[in-house]
């Protein structure tokens, strides 16, 4: 039996000690791995301070690396606010919104990716201003005409047009020049934003392809302007297959000794495109494709503004938590409805199963991610706080109606989406060595990386064979789990013995969120038979609650008052801790196996909106939430 520790009043000094360890700065860049025993804990003996030396990462740095401003077509033909105003906000600076509104971050973000989409690259702005180049083309001189004619539903109508455009085979405005030059300016303006140790703007875009079918990539960079000017956005005009993206990603890494790589957008709109088991275009699937993706995808975003993409219920029926924003209608557009057999090739947990399941066929798994979250906002600003929620496009800026007023408009209205729909997440957890393009690229290489709702939580999760119930009461428990194991992301080889894997995962709250509930560990692996199993063990929690025969636990309770939307902390835990074994382990098995930590119920951005503007909303809108982390998984592999 393992030791579990749930309460501050037991433990002052871990609250202590991981508030400093979750605030400090790396003093030390030396490179460390997540294979098996091959990472040594530096602690010179003849130093006094113990964090003198140290060669692993410190804190989470926190960002998002989904954002869209003026610059993308899409959010262009909405909001005003530029590619500098979004750095600027996310740094912590106030900006005036896109309807004058003040906005401004509880807590500034330690990096931005602001990942404007690549087709027609800088557009919007040039349309807008007039531009001659622009306005010499047919569709730009009409466009342009109907945006500045002062008609609010002939703009709307043909915002709706543009964005329709994207789904086109060819551009309706063909200008290269235009795309390179609004490219260099966003390289050069990032680099201006970029410091060292205090804030990150690393440089990226997303690739929009089946932008119904919601096959999208965001692409981030290690380099600055001098690599990422000799290429340019990589657009669905180029080619709608994503293995022609990752070879075009291989050339640009060959060419200019650059790095980049490409995080998967959560798949839940795609109706069983994003995890497919066959190539794009329906034959089989190879292993030089399967090794592109595994090379070029590190990370997947399972969670932002268009729902959660961790889990879905039909496919995990046993886990109560997997119902969570959930978007499973249709589409993206709501063209095409949703059939149940397309849920396996969209969320997160099954393609994990399914990637054990392929590498056992052909010997690389594509589906290796790990996970982070993003806000996939069009307003120029990341806010994934449920307080301080700015929605997804600036038509839907906080009002008294914004919970009614259509997102999405899909042929059929029962398939459209509403403002309430709308999750107020996510963000991205990253435990690099310090605030560096290089240091965060490297971590998400390497997988050591988490997501959340919007949730500012401190998440550790190790894996290894030696962990022991004083490596749990440490004060710095990552001192052990470096040691001796490999953090979350990492690979375990079989123990010689054939012993059980053993974790050691720990969290503590966001200081101005809600107490913890939970940890859990999910597992998922390929049974004898070849069938995908998976199965989710709660491991430690608050209070003296107990585990009925079937592992389940009780609720934790909830403490909301949705009519002044306040919760009280009077419930949860400040900090969770513990370690845990394998209870049901076969050592001829590969396996995964990923943290969840829960929060307790607070209120959700709607019941924030009701109080603010006095309104009363239906019953069918969700007024409470719980927010949640995602680790990035640990992989066994038999000797």
């Amino acid at each position: 039996m393992t030791k579990s520790f749930a309460t501050v009043s037991q433990r002052p000094l871990w609250t202590l000690a991981c508030l400093a360890a979750l605030t400090a700065t790396s003093v030390s860049t030396q490179e460390f791995q997540t294979e098996q025993g091959s990472t040594d804990v530096v602690l010179a003996p003849d130093d006094f301070s113990p964090y003198a030396g140290r060669n692993f990462p410190q804190r989470p740095l926190w960002g998002d690396s989904h954002l869209h401003t003026s610059v993308s077509v899409d959010a262009g033909t909405m909001t005003r606010l530029t590619q500098e105003q979004a750095f600027r906000f996310a740094r912590g600076e106030e900006v005036t919104t896109t309807h004058g509104l003040r906005a401004k971050l509880s807590r500034p973000l330690d990096w931005l990716v602001v990942s404007d989409h690549a087709e027609m690259y800088g557009l919007m702005p040039q349309l807008l201003a007039g531009d001659a180049e622009v306005l010499a083309t047919p569709q730009g001189k009409a466009w342009y005409e109907a945006l500045t004619a002062g008609d609010s539903q002939l703009a709307f109508d043909t915002a709706m047009e543009i964005v329709a455009s994207l789904s086109d085979d060819v551009p309706p405005i063909d200008n290269p020049k235009a795309i390179k030059h609004a490219w260099e300016a966003y390289t050069a303006l990032a680099d201006s934003f970029n410091e060292p140790g205090v804030f990150s703007a690393i440089i990226g875009y997303e690739y929009t392809t089946e932008g119904a079918n919601n096959l999208h990539r965001n692409v981030l960079f290690r380099d600055g302007r001098d690599r990422a000017n000799q290429t340019r956005p990589f657009s669905q005009y180029d080619s709608k297959n994503p293995e022609d993206l990752w070879a075009f990603l291989a050339e640009y890494e060959e060419r200019t000794g650059g790095e980049v790589l490409a995080i998967a957008h959560n798949g839940n709109l795609s109706n069983g495109r994003m995890f497919s088991l066959n190539a794009y275009d329906g034959s089989a699937l190879t292993q030089e494709i399967a090794s592109l993706r595994a090379r070029f995808e590190p990370l997947y975003e399972p969670t932002q503004i268009k729902g959660d993409g961790e889990a879905h219920p039909f496919l995990s029926p046993d886990d109560e938590f997997a119902d969570f924003d959930t978007w499973d209608a249709a589409n993206l557009n709501g063209t095409e409805l949703k059939q149940p057999e397309m849920l396996a090739g969209e969320y997160a947990r099954e393609a994990l199963k399914r990637g054990l399941k392929i590498e056992q066929e052909l010997g690389v798994n594509p589906f290796k991610f790990g996970m982070v979250g993003a806000t996939d906002s069009h307003t120029g600003m990341a806010t994934a706080q449920e307080d301080n929620f700015f929605g997804k496009h600036s038509g839907v800026e906080p009002g008294p109606n914004r919970w009614e007023h259509l997102v999405i408009e899909a042929p059929d209205p029962e398939l459209s989406i509403y403002g309430w729909k709308q999750a107020a997440g996510g963000l991205g957890a990253v435990w690099a060595t310090e605030n560096t393009r290089e240091a965060i690229f490297d971590a998400m290489q390497r997988r050591e990386t988490y997501a959340t709702t919007g949730s500012r939580m401190g998440v550790r999760f190790f894996g290894g064979y030696d962990f022991t119930d004083e490596d749990a009461a440490s004060r710095v428990p990552a001192d052990a789990g470096y040691k001796k194991g490999v953090p979350m992301g990492g690979n375990l080889q079989a123990s010689p013995d054939g012993r059980a894997p053993n974790f050691l995962v720990f969290a503590l709250k966001d200081p101005i969120s809600g107490n913890l509930d939970r940890i859990q560990i999910v597992k998922g692996w390929v049974d004898a038979d070849g069938a995908l199993q998976e199965k989710v063990y709660n491991v430690v929690w608050a209070g003296d609650r107990q585990l009925d025969e079937n592992g389940k636990l009780p609720e934790v309770g909830n403490t909301v008052d949705v009519e002044n939307a306040t919760w009280t902390n009077t419930i949860g835990a400040s900090e969770l801790i513990t370690t845990w074994q394998d209870p049901d382990f076969d050592p001829n098995l590969s396996a995964f196996y990923y943290a969840r930590v829960i929060e307790i119920p607070t209120p959700r951005w709607t019941a924030y909106e009701a109080k603010r503007f006095g309104i009363e909303m239906p019953d069918y809108v969700p007024m409470i939430t719980t927010e949640r982390a995602y680790t990035s998984p640990i992989w066994y592999t038999p000797g």
